[in-house]
Protein backbone atom coordinates (compact mmCIF):
# COMPACT_ATOMS: atom_id res chain seq x y z
CA UNK A 1 0.00 0.00 0.00
CA UNK A 2 1.18 3.56 -0.71
CA UNK A 3 2.14 5.70 2.26
CA UNK A 4 0.30 9.00 2.58
CA UNK A 5 1.17 11.51 5.28
CA UNK A 6 3.75 11.13 8.03
CA UNK A 7 6.98 13.10 8.37
CA UNK A 8 8.53 14.85 5.37
CA UNK A 9 11.51 13.29 3.65
CA UNK A 10 14.38 15.11 1.92
CA UNK A 11 13.03 17.73 -0.48
CA UNK A 12 12.32 16.78 -4.11
CA UNK A 13 13.94 19.00 -6.76
CA UNK A 14 12.71 19.68 -10.27
CA UNK A 15 15.22 21.95 -12.01
CA UNK A 16 16.79 20.90 -15.33
CA UNK A 17 19.70 18.48 -14.94
CA UNK A 18 22.89 18.45 -16.99
CA UNK A 19 23.17 15.24 -19.05
CA UNK A 20 19.43 14.76 -18.73
CA UNK A 21 18.19 11.68 -20.56
CA UNK A 22 21.53 9.88 -20.79
CA UNK A 23 22.12 6.44 -19.29
CA UNK A 24 22.55 7.00 -15.55
CA UNK A 25 24.69 4.48 -13.65
CA UNK A 26 26.02 4.26 -10.11
CA UNK A 27 29.69 4.88 -11.01
CA UNK A 28 31.97 5.53 -13.97
CA UNK A 29 33.73 2.16 -13.83
CA UNK A 30 30.36 0.49 -14.26
CA UNK A 31 29.66 2.64 -17.32
CA UNK A 32 32.77 1.05 -18.80
CA UNK A 33 31.75 -2.42 -17.59
CA UNK A 34 28.36 -1.97 -19.24
CA UNK A 35 30.00 -0.97 -22.52
CA UNK A 36 32.29 -4.01 -22.37
CA UNK A 37 29.22 -6.21 -22.05
CA UNK A 38 27.06 -4.53 -24.67
CA UNK A 39 29.82 -3.84 -27.22
CA UNK A 40 31.21 -7.35 -26.68
CA UNK A 41 34.68 -5.84 -26.33
CA UNK A 42 37.46 -8.46 -26.46
CA UNK A 43 40.51 -6.20 -26.29
CA UNK A 44 41.00 -2.71 -24.90
CA UNK A 45 43.95 -0.31 -24.57
CA UNK A 46 44.04 1.83 -21.43
CA UNK A 47 46.65 4.41 -20.38
CA UNK A 48 49.35 3.63 -17.84
CA UNK A 49 48.50 6.96 -16.21
CA UNK A 50 45.19 5.89 -14.72
CA UNK A 51 43.64 4.61 -11.51
CA UNK A 52 43.52 0.87 -11.08
CA UNK A 53 39.71 0.89 -10.80
CA UNK A 54 39.48 1.06 -14.60
CA UNK A 55 41.87 -1.86 -14.99
CA UNK A 56 39.91 -3.80 -12.37
CA UNK A 57 36.65 -3.13 -14.22
CA UNK A 58 38.19 -4.52 -17.40
CA UNK A 59 39.57 -7.60 -15.69
CA UNK A 60 36.11 -8.61 -14.47
CA UNK A 61 35.62 -9.77 -18.02
CA UNK A 62 37.57 -12.22 -20.13
CA UNK A 63 39.20 -9.54 -22.29
CA UNK A 64 42.74 -8.59 -23.19
CA UNK A 65 43.96 -5.37 -21.56
CA UNK A 66 47.05 -3.56 -22.83
CA UNK A 67 48.44 -0.31 -21.51
CA UNK A 68 49.83 2.62 -23.48
CA UNK A 69 51.95 5.66 -22.64
CA UNK A 70 51.13 9.35 -22.90
CA UNK A 71 53.30 12.42 -23.31
CA UNK A 72 53.35 15.48 -21.05
CA UNK A 73 50.43 16.94 -23.02
CA UNK A 74 48.36 13.86 -22.12
CA UNK A 75 48.40 12.61 -25.74
CA UNK A 76 48.81 8.85 -26.43
CA UNK A 77 52.15 7.82 -27.92
CA UNK A 78 53.27 4.64 -29.70
CA UNK A 79 49.69 3.40 -29.84
CA UNK A 80 48.74 1.22 -32.79
CA UNK A 81 45.57 -0.68 -31.93
CA UNK A 82 44.14 -3.38 -34.15
CA UNK A 83 40.91 -2.65 -36.00
CA UNK A 84 38.73 -4.80 -33.74
CA UNK A 85 40.14 -3.48 -30.44
CA UNK A 86 39.03 -0.45 -28.40
CA UNK A 87 40.99 2.50 -26.99
CA UNK A 88 40.11 4.15 -23.69
CA UNK A 89 40.98 7.86 -23.94
CA UNK A 90 41.19 9.89 -20.73
CA UNK A 91 40.52 13.62 -20.89
CA UNK A 92 42.88 14.58 -18.06
CA UNK A 93 41.81 17.77 -16.27
CA UNK A 94 39.68 18.64 -19.32
CA UNK A 95 42.86 19.46 -21.28
CA UNK A 96 41.87 17.55 -24.42
CA UNK A 97 39.56 19.65 -26.58
CA UNK A 98 36.84 18.06 -28.66
CA UNK A 99 38.96 18.81 -31.72
CA UNK A 100 41.81 16.72 -30.28
CA UNK A 101 39.40 13.97 -29.19
CA UNK A 102 37.80 13.92 -32.63
CA UNK A 103 41.23 13.45 -34.23
CA UNK A 104 41.84 10.51 -31.90
CA UNK A 105 38.51 9.03 -32.91
CA UNK A 106 39.51 9.26 -36.57
CA UNK A 107 42.96 7.81 -35.85
CA UNK A 108 42.03 4.91 -33.57
CA UNK A 109 38.50 3.99 -34.64
CA UNK A 110 36.77 2.35 -31.67
CA UNK A 111 37.26 4.73 -28.75
CA UNK A 112 35.66 5.35 -25.37
CA UNK A 113 36.11 8.88 -24.01
CA UNK A 114 36.60 9.28 -20.27
CA UNK A 115 35.28 12.76 -19.42
CA UNK A 116 35.35 11.99 -15.70
CA UNK A 117 37.40 15.18 -15.16
CA UNK A 118 35.45 17.22 -17.72
CA UNK A 119 31.81 17.22 -16.59
CA UNK A 120 30.90 20.35 -18.55
CA UNK A 121 32.57 19.38 -21.83
CA UNK A 122 30.12 18.39 -24.55
CA UNK A 123 30.41 14.80 -25.81
CA UNK A 124 31.32 14.00 -29.39
CA UNK A 125 28.32 12.88 -31.38
CA UNK A 126 28.21 9.11 -31.76
CA UNK A 127 31.17 8.44 -29.44
CA UNK A 128 30.76 6.48 -26.19
CA UNK A 129 31.53 9.00 -23.44
CA UNK A 130 31.59 8.64 -19.65
CA UNK A 131 31.01 11.31 -17.00
CA UNK A 132 31.03 11.05 -13.21
CA UNK A 133 29.14 13.16 -10.67
CA UNK A 134 31.17 12.59 -7.50
CA UNK A 135 34.17 14.62 -8.64
CA UNK A 136 32.03 17.71 -9.14
CA UNK A 137 29.15 17.55 -6.64
CA UNK A 138 28.42 16.33 -3.13
CA UNK A 139 26.72 13.05 -4.01
CA UNK A 140 27.44 9.46 -2.99
CA UNK A 141 27.24 7.89 -6.46
CA UNK A 142 26.36 8.73 -10.04
CA UNK A 143 27.74 8.59 -13.57
CA UNK A 144 26.41 9.22 -17.05
CA UNK A 145 27.05 7.31 -20.25
CA UNK A 146 26.48 8.77 -23.70
CA UNK A 147 26.03 5.81 -26.00
CA UNK A 148 23.64 4.29 -28.51
CA UNK A 149 23.68 0.97 -26.63
CA UNK A 150 20.29 0.27 -25.08
CA UNK A 151 19.78 0.63 -21.35
CA UNK A 152 18.87 -2.57 -19.54
CA UNK A 153 15.55 -1.73 -17.91
CA UNK A 154 15.93 -4.59 -15.41
CA UNK A 155 18.97 -3.02 -13.69
CA UNK A 156 18.42 -2.27 -10.01
CA UNK A 157 18.79 1.23 -8.58
CA UNK A 158 21.70 1.88 -6.25
CA UNK A 159 20.78 3.27 -2.81
CA UNK A 160 22.42 6.23 -1.05
CA UNK A 161 20.85 5.98 2.40
CA UNK A 162 23.72 4.06 4.04
CA UNK A 163 26.40 6.32 2.51
CA UNK A 164 25.15 9.80 3.39
CA UNK A 165 26.82 10.37 6.77
CA UNK A 166 30.08 11.75 5.40
CA UNK A 167 28.22 14.26 3.20
CA UNK A 168 25.78 15.52 5.82
CA UNK A 169 28.59 15.49 8.39
CA UNK A 170 30.93 17.62 6.30
CA UNK A 171 28.09 20.06 5.60
CA UNK A 172 28.07 20.96 9.29
CA UNK A 173 31.61 20.11 10.39
CA UNK A 174 35.05 19.66 8.83
CA UNK A 175 36.05 17.21 6.14
CA UNK A 176 38.73 15.76 8.42
CA UNK A 177 36.06 14.66 10.90
CA UNK A 178 34.39 12.50 8.28
CA UNK A 179 37.25 11.49 6.00
CA UNK A 180 37.28 7.88 7.19
CA UNK A 181 33.56 7.55 6.48
CA UNK A 182 34.19 9.01 3.03
CA UNK A 183 36.84 6.38 2.31
CA UNK A 184 34.56 3.61 3.58
CA UNK A 185 31.82 4.81 1.25
CA UNK A 186 34.22 4.91 -1.71
CA UNK A 187 35.37 1.37 -0.96
CA UNK A 188 31.80 0.08 -0.75
CA UNK A 189 30.90 1.72 -4.04
CA UNK A 190 33.92 0.11 -5.70
CA UNK A 191 32.44 -3.30 -4.94
CA UNK A 192 28.97 -2.49 -6.27
CA UNK A 193 27.79 -4.28 -9.42
CA UNK A 194 26.36 -2.41 -12.39
CA UNK A 195 23.33 -0.50 -11.14
CA UNK A 196 21.33 2.56 -12.03
CA UNK A 197 22.13 5.85 -10.34
CA UNK A 198 20.43 6.09 -6.97
CA UNK A 199 17.17 8.01 -6.86
CA UNK A 200 18.59 10.22 -4.10
CA UNK A 201 21.54 11.31 -6.22
CA UNK A 202 19.28 11.84 -9.22
CA UNK A 203 17.11 14.09 -7.07
CA UNK A 204 20.09 16.16 -5.86
CA UNK A 205 21.29 16.60 -9.44
CA UNK A 206 17.94 18.21 -10.25
CA UNK A 207 18.60 20.84 -7.57
CA UNK A 208 21.98 22.14 -8.79
CA UNK A 209 22.58 25.57 -10.34
CA UNK A 210 24.85 24.32 -13.12
CA UNK A 211 25.59 27.75 -14.57
CA UNK A 212 26.81 28.96 -11.19
CA UNK A 213 28.99 25.87 -10.70
CA UNK A 214 30.43 26.13 -14.20
CA UNK A 215 31.20 29.84 -13.87
CA UNK A 216 32.74 29.57 -10.39
CA UNK A 217 35.01 26.67 -11.37
CA UNK A 218 36.08 28.41 -14.57
CA UNK A 219 36.87 31.69 -12.82
CA UNK A 220 38.89 30.01 -10.08
CA UNK A 221 40.86 27.92 -12.57
CA UNK A 222 41.53 30.94 -14.77
CA UNK A 223 42.82 32.93 -11.80
CA UNK A 224 45.16 30.15 -10.66
CA UNK A 225 46.51 29.83 -14.17
CA UNK A 226 47.15 33.57 -14.38
CA UNK A 227 49.25 33.36 -11.23
CA UNK A 228 50.92 29.97 -11.70
CA UNK A 229 51.51 29.55 -15.42
CA UNK A 230 55.06 30.82 -14.98
CA UNK A 231 56.01 27.92 -12.71
CA UNK A 232 53.73 25.25 -14.16
CA UNK A 233 55.54 22.74 -16.42
CA UNK A 234 52.24 21.98 -18.16
CA UNK A 235 50.90 24.07 -21.01
CA UNK A 236 47.43 24.73 -19.66
CA UNK A 237 44.18 25.37 -21.48
CA UNK A 238 41.35 26.85 -19.40
CA UNK A 239 38.45 24.40 -19.57
CA UNK A 240 34.84 25.36 -18.93
CA UNK A 241 33.71 24.21 -15.50
CA UNK A 242 37.15 22.88 -14.59
CA UNK A 243 37.76 19.89 -12.32
CA UNK A 244 41.01 20.90 -10.55
CA UNK A 245 44.05 22.95 -11.52
CA UNK A 246 47.02 20.66 -12.35
CA UNK A 247 50.19 22.35 -11.10
CA UNK A 248 53.19 20.35 -12.32
CA UNK A 249 56.42 21.18 -10.52
CA UNK A 250 59.64 19.26 -9.87
CA UNK A 251 59.11 18.77 -6.13
CA UNK A 252 55.37 18.23 -6.15
CA UNK A 253 55.48 15.36 -3.63
CA UNK A 254 57.22 17.48 -1.01
CA UNK A 255 55.01 20.53 -1.60
CA UNK A 256 51.85 18.40 -1.33
CA UNK A 257 52.92 17.10 2.09
CA UNK A 258 53.54 20.63 3.33
CA UNK A 259 50.19 21.85 2.02
CA UNK A 260 48.41 19.14 3.99
CA UNK A 261 49.96 20.57 7.16
CA UNK A 262 48.33 23.88 6.20
CA UNK A 263 44.99 22.08 5.73
CA UNK A 264 45.10 22.42 1.95
CA UNK A 265 44.27 18.95 0.69
CA UNK A 266 45.53 18.00 -2.75
CA UNK A 267 45.24 14.31 -3.66
CA UNK A 268 47.55 11.92 -5.42
CA UNK A 269 44.93 10.94 -7.96
CA UNK A 270 46.58 7.74 -9.19
CA UNK A 271 48.87 6.38 -6.45
CA UNK A 272 48.97 2.99 -8.16
CA UNK A 273 51.01 4.59 -10.97
CA UNK A 274 53.85 5.22 -8.51
CA UNK A 275 54.07 1.47 -7.91
CA UNK A 276 53.54 0.35 -11.50
CA UNK A 277 55.79 2.76 -13.43
CA UNK A 278 59.51 3.44 -13.21
CA UNK A 279 60.71 6.70 -11.68
CA UNK A 280 62.08 7.88 -15.04
CA UNK A 281 58.75 7.53 -16.86
CA UNK A 282 56.44 10.38 -17.79
CA UNK A 283 53.60 8.66 -15.97
CA UNK A 284 55.50 8.41 -12.67
CA UNK A 285 56.51 12.06 -12.77
CA UNK A 286 53.01 13.23 -13.63
CA UNK A 287 51.48 11.19 -10.80
CA UNK A 288 54.10 12.23 -8.26
CA UNK A 289 54.53 15.89 -9.11
CA UNK A 290 51.18 17.19 -10.35
CA UNK A 291 49.49 18.99 -7.47
CA UNK A 292 45.73 19.11 -8.20
CA UNK A 293 44.59 22.40 -6.68
CA UNK A 294 40.87 22.74 -5.80
CA UNK A 295 38.86 25.24 -7.84
CA UNK A 296 35.35 24.04 -7.10
CA UNK A 297 32.18 25.97 -6.38
CA UNK A 298 32.80 26.20 -2.62
CA UNK A 299 35.54 28.76 -3.18
CA UNK A 300 35.96 32.32 -4.44
CA UNK A 301 38.94 34.26 -5.76
CA UNK A 302 39.95 35.28 -2.23
CA UNK A 303 40.36 31.60 -1.42
CA UNK A 304 42.53 31.18 -4.52
CA UNK A 305 44.72 34.10 -3.38
CA UNK A 306 45.06 32.57 0.07
CA UNK A 307 46.07 29.23 -1.41
CA UNK A 308 48.59 30.81 -3.78
CA UNK A 309 50.24 32.74 -0.94
CA UNK A 310 50.73 29.53 1.04
CA UNK A 311 51.85 27.70 -2.08
CA UNK A 312 54.55 30.23 -2.98
CA UNK A 313 55.77 30.37 0.62
CA UNK A 314 56.00 26.59 0.59
CA UNK A 315 57.90 26.55 -2.70
CA UNK A 316 60.42 29.07 -1.33
CA UNK A 317 61.18 27.09 1.82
Amino acid sequence: MKEIGGYLEFEHYHMPMLHQGMHAFNCARNCLAYLIEKRKIKKIYIPLFLCDSVYDACKRYDIVVEKYSIDSDFIPIDLEPSAESWVYIVNYYGQLSNSILNNMKKKYGNVIIDNVQAYFQEPLIGVDTIYTCRKFFGVTDGAFLYSDVEMDETLLFDESASRLDYLTGRFEKSGADYYNLFKESENRLADEPIKRMSRFTMNLLHGIDYEFVKQRRTENFKYLNSQLSGVNKLKINVPVGAYMYPLYVDNGEQIRRTLVEKKIYTPVLWPNVLDECGKNTTEYNLAANIIPLPVDQRYVIEDMKYMIDILYNTMEE
